[in-house]
């Protein structure tokens, strides 16, 4: 009889590869590929994600994965304790780790971009109870410098922005920084460029939102603009030129974030496109996408805010100084009369209510009861007050570290948050 050779079950399992093929027979290897298999699992959950739908409640997410019951019940009741169940918001993330006989061991609700509820079950056991929590969402920050042009290809800010890699929130973010210096809705011209320090969050690698601007240069039509970001002990962050100015002014330049184009300004005389006769324009014309939003130049009191004739949805404010704005043809309106309103704040949805052809919006201003033309009124408004000269030194040496930052070499131009 031959011989056979039998490799011990301990070699198989630590040293099979080491050992010579030919002491390894038919069965032993039939032996040896049983004990080295893979271990198969049986599935006990399923991990199920998605987004909210519209029109719906959490409820009725639960019931569509087949939670229900009690278990529904005291879920409900635990997220609702932490959280206001109607502020769920269609179009968010949510995941939930549930077991194949309908228990829930976890729940995950994105919020926003900064924070998740989390509904995670205290034991399986018993009758069910939940930890629920609101946690931040983990997110790395950097500091980066992004530089983009005007030109006929990218002839708006987020145009320029976007084809840099860069989101429409950061060219919300740049015009606000010099909307008392710039009108984006008519003051671009080819072969403006910028350049900006800003916080960028990522996660999982991917963009995922941006802090403040840190400190930026706009050069606009010939002219060098810069602003430092600086927060004096026990106030609130402001921007300022590099020589310590305020650019925030009385009136913002426009009443929209930024837009293509004026399509009409300010006239004595002008053809009206559906009267077909001449008459004043008192206003600017911004062309706008119905639904955006318009929002308040100045702080003041809302005097009107209902239908005129031809304007359609309209918003009048009265402001200090003699100054009144009206802005005509809107969609929705988001104040009402006697109402305080800040500056930069909302108004309304453009539209093309009343007497107009297209989507648009008419901006009017007038001061001491007679209309003036806005664009050239805006940019005589004086600016607000400087860094106190107590703060001069302090705010000198963060500009210059800004501005280190921002001129750096290419290969210097990311820095981390320190």
């Amino acid at each position: 009889m031959r011989k056979r050779f039998l490799v011990p079950v301990i070699a198989l399992l630590v040293g099979v590869a080491s050992s010579p093929l030919w002491l390894v027979s038919a069965a032993d290897s039939a032996s040896m590929a049983r004990l080295t298999a893979d271990v198969s699992l049986e599935r006990d959950a399923d991990y199920l994600s998605g987004f909210v739908p519209t029109r719906t409640t959490i409820g009725s997410v639960f019931d569509h994965h087949m939670i229900d019951g009690a278990e529904k019940t005291v879920l409900l009741s635990s997220i609702g304790a932490a959280f206001d169940l109607r502020r769920i918001r269609a179009g968010q993330p949510y995941v939930i780790d549930r077991m194949l006989d309908g228990r829930v061991r976890r729940f995950e609700y994105e919020i926003d971009a900064d924070r998740r509820l989390t509904a995670t079950r205290g034991s399986l056991d018993g009758t069910p109870r939940f930890h629920t929590a609101i946690e931040r969402i983990p997110k790395q920050t950097s500091v980066v410098m992004v530089e983009g042009a005007i030109d006929r290809e990218t002839n708006s800010l987020s145009a320029a922005l976007s084809k840099v890699g860069e989101r429409i929130d950061l060219a919300l973010g740049l015009a606000d920084v010099f909307s008392g210096e710039i009108d984006f809705n008519s003051d671009l011209q080819p072969g403006d460029r910028f350049r900006l320090l800003v916080e960028r969050h990522s996660r999982d690698g991917k963009l995922a939102g941006y802090g403040p601007i840190l400190a930026a240069e706009f050069v606009n039509d010939g002219r060098q603009l810069r602003a430092i970001r600086f927060t004096p002990e026990g106030g609130a962050a402001a921007y300022y030129d590099d020589q310590g100015r305020s650019l925030k002014r009385f009136f913002l330049k426009s009443p929209l974030k930024f837009a293509p184009r004026v399509t009409s300004r300010f006239s004595s005389s002008r053809q009206h496109p559906i009267l077909g006769y001449a008459r004043a324009h008192n206003g600017v014309d911004y062309h706008a996408g119905t639904g955006a939003p318009v929002i308040s130049v100045a702080p003041g009191v809302v005097t009107l805010a209902g239908w005129t004739g031809g304007g359609g949805r309209t918003v009048k404010l009265r402001h200090p100084n003699g100054y009144e704005t009206e802005y005509l043809h809107l969609s929705a309106i988001d104040v009402r009369q006697g109402e305080r309103i800040g500056q930069g704040e909302l108004l309304g949805r453009v539209g093309m209510t009343g007497l107009a052809t297209g989507p648009h919006l008419h901006y009017g201003l007038k001061k001491n009861g007679r209309y003036v033309n806005p664009i050239l009124e805006h940019r005589n408004m004086p600016p607000g007050d400087p860094v106190p000269s107590g703060l001069i030194k302090m705010f000198s040496s963060e500009r210059d570290h800004y501005l280190s930052l921002l001129f750096a070499p290419t290969a210097a131009r990311a820095a981390n948050n320190n």
